[in-house]
């Protein structure tokens, strides 16, 4: 007889060509991402490589903020979601050439591993790739796998790997949405199909509709207490996007795979697919821009714990109204539970009862836990992975580091003259700088900067107006020095910085005697979903710059009167400001005026002068705040 398990050639076959594309990730993740380029807009094409590849860089702002007030956010990160269909797309390929199912599985497992970090290894992915990866695994051990079992399992296994990826709120959004399609999806399903009907097509709406359904419902009350918000149009956004996202994910994917082979066409997919693409960001238009589509909520532990108990208890009513109606369906038909023929359902509210305890238990512990659910948008200081923003203590002067995972850091500015800045950075574990930006040419900005070439090796300088003699030091040190101006764009890993301001045909012809604050670059930051505004020494009132909602806001100008401060805040909703400034400075910074501005609108604020130095460690979801007072 013919030895059903996959010979161990195949598998250390498998495990080799793994290890081999493991080692190009970077290579790869390139040429998927130009594949996915071409030939399609430029929206569609940034939405596929983020659907994709989490990949969303790329997207303009407005779509972004679309997609994130309808709640279809989700889309554009990597998730459980795109591991299944990953399997669901290669599985039938694989079987097409005639592979055998157990080896069939041994390369579904191998393209798992190297998709997770192809995607960023992100902690929600690799949730999906680690419980896909048992999934597959228990399949080849010959056992019917446990889908509970499997979800254990990669709570375990994640957390070994990284003890602080429970912190992460994209982790607990990840698992929060697959229990919830565990425990609710059955009978949201059968209750769909009772409804429409459960044969062809219509089978397969009810299993989306009911995953969706149940995954919106389990996320519902994370997503209200991380981020003190929620969209009202999230179901029905989903639902109607629900026909276009498999299909735009696996042609995203073919795509992708396609594009590893150097010249083959890929423009016919791409144009399929943005028109799938395009069809979701209308969704998100349509769902998003209403007034009422996105509200502002509080929630705390407490609120948690209740809202999550009051989903399992009208999930465990509707369940056992929906077991009584399939009892009464079966006395109508005349066909007892004993009799041939006939089988009795196991009853989930019977398992949802069961389970109840256990999850109201691990919700109590999340809630109080400190450094699991911190209050919103805060996570406490061991459970760092992520960017890390460093405003940094350097007197009456502006220097600001962002140290991003996976790109070299970025240094904006460089405060007074003789402030030890090489001292600090190396201090923050910097040892070469990609880029440093001088927001304007005056010396508490600029004057750090000149004292750091040689010292630390910097490799670009960008400005916008600057004097000849610092970029003549840049380029004698082996910096690269370019001119920005507002439409520019700058990326260090998956940090994206964009000029607003000022205009380039501002940076026209001569500017002696000219303020240089009204020339002086900001800068919009972002790293995931966080944001910062960088506004040098550009008061609001005079350089209308349009950023949409942020996180955190440098307050412009050390503090200064500014006439266009409150406008500002009210478009921005920033929920932290921070004013670097001297001690005892002459100027009176920051003004009375301005802290009155800030605490009207209820916007918690540091100082430089009060605090020390301002360090914000941002994760997927949360900001944790340090000071060096």
């Amino acid at each position: 007889m013919r030895d059903p398990r996959p010979p161990l050639l195949l598998l250390l076959g498998v495990a080799a060509v793994s290890v081999l594309a493991l080692t190009h990730t970077g290579a790869i993740r390139e040429r998927a991402e130009a594949a996915m380029g071409r030939g399609m807009p430029e929206r569609e094409a940034g939405l596929a490589r983020g659907f994709v590849l989490g990949e969303d860089e790329r997207i303009d702002d407005l779509t972004r903020e679309d997609f994130r007030r309808s709640g279809l956010s989700h889309l554009l990160a990597v998730s459980g979601q795109n591991v299944a269909l990953l399997a669901l797309l290669a599985l039938p390929l694989l079987a097409a050439l005639g592979i055998p199912l157990r080896a069939r599985l041994v390369w579904v497992l191998g393209l798992i591993a190297v998709y997770v970090f192809l995607a960023g290894a992100d902690p929600s992915i690799q949730r999906a790739g680690v419980m896909g990866g048992l999934t597959v695994l228990a399949t080849l051990a010959g056992r019917r796998s446990s889908r509970f079992y499997a979800l254990a399992l990669a709570a375990i296994v994640t957390l070994a790997i990284n003890p602080r990826i429970a912190a992460d709120v994209g982790w607990q959004l990840s698992f929060a949405a697959v229990l919830g399609i565990l425990l609710l999806g059955t009978p949201l399903r059968e209750a769909i199909a009772a409804r429409i009907g459960s044969r062809g097509w219509r089978r397969g709406l009810a299993d989306g509709a009911a995953m969706t359904i149940a995954a919106t419902i389990a996320t519902a009350p994370l997503i209200a207490y991380h981020f003190e918000a929620f969209s009202t149009t999230t179901l029905l956004a989903n639902l109607l996007a629900l026909p276009a996202v498999a299909p735009a994910m696996w042609l995203g994917m073919i795509v992708a795979a396609a594009g590893q082979v150097p010249g083959f066409p890929v423009e016919a997919l791409n144009h399929l697919n943005a028109l799938l693409l395009g069809y979701i960001a209308q969704v998100a238009t349509w769902c998003g821009r209403p007034s009422w589509a996105y509200i502002q909520v509080r929630l705390g532990g407490g609120g948690l714990v209740v809202a999550y108990l009051a989903i399992a208890t009208a999930a465990v009513f509707a369940m056992r109204i929906a077991r009584r109606r399939r009892l009464s369906a079966r006395c109508r038909n005349k066909r007892p539970a004993g009799e041939p023929g006939s089988r009795t359902p196991r009853s989930p509210s019977r398992r949802l009862r069961r389970a109840l305890p256990l999850v109201a238990a691990g919700v109590a512990v999340l809630a109080t836990a400190p450094g699991l659910l911190t209050p919103p948008g805060y996570a406490s200081p061991e459970h760092l992975d992520g960017l890390r923003v460093s405003v940094l203590d350097v007197g009456q002067g502006d220097a600001i580091l962002l140290q991003p995972p996976g790109g070299p850091a970025v240094l904006v500015d460089g405060g007074p003259p003789g402030d030890g800045l090489a001292k600090k950075l190396r201090r923050a574990g910097v040892e070469r700088v990609g880029v440093v930006i001088v927001t304007h040419d005056q010396s508490d900005h600029a004057g750090g900067v000149v004292g750091l070439f040689g010292r630390v090796p910097v490799e670009r300088l960008l400005f916008s107006v600057l004097d000849r003699q610092t970029i003549a030091e840049a380029r004698v040190a082996g910096a690269v020095p370019a001119r920005v101006a507002a439409g520019s764009k700058l990326r260090s890993g998956r940090l994206r910085l964009n000029v607003l301001w000022p205009p380039p045909e501002a940076l026209a012809g001569p500017h002696t005697g000219e303020d240089p604050n009204r020339l002086a670059i900001v800068m919009l930051a972002r790293w995931n979903r966080f944001s910062m505004l960088l506004t040098a020494d550009a008061e609001a009132e005079a350089t209308p710059v349009r950023s949409g909602p942020i996180d955190v806001l440098k307050i412009a100008h050390h503090g200064s009167d500014d006439a266009g401060l409150s406008n500002l805040l009210e478009r921005t909703k920033p929920r932290l400001a921070i004013i670097s400034v001297g001690e005892g400075n002459p100027f009176g910074h920051p003004t009375a005026a301005t802290l009155a501005t800030l605490a009207s609108h209820g916007v918690r604020t540091l100082r430089t002068d009060q605090n020390g130095t301002v360090v914000l460690d941002v994760s997927r979801g949360s900001i944790h705040v340090s000071t060096a007072d």
